[in-house]
């Protein structure tokens, strides 16, 4: 296989895992609030302030996949 097609299988696989990551990011957030706000019954703001920073781990993320789509191809193969 040339090396350009496993660059690009690579960066499929890459792209196509980013929603799971986001997902996840948001789900481990909430899951996480909503445990600590049962176990100090502060419900429900220690959900909230768990799931934003879920949401904003997904977000944070994305910004990084932009970040690394933007470079050039010889800076995406150093790294």
């Amino acid at each position: 296989m040339k090396r350009e097609t496993r660059r690009y299988i690579r960066e499929l696989a890459y792209y196509s895992s980013l929603g799971l990551q986001v997902a996840l990011s948001i789900f481990i957030g909430l899951a996480i609030g909503v445990y600590l706000d049962r176990r100090f019954e502060l419900y429900p703001w220690l959900t909230l302030v768990f799931l934003g920073l879920g949401i904003a781990a997904g977000f944070r993320n994305i910004w990084l996949a932009i970040r690394k789509s933007e470079k050039s191809p010889q800076e995406r193969d150093i790294n």
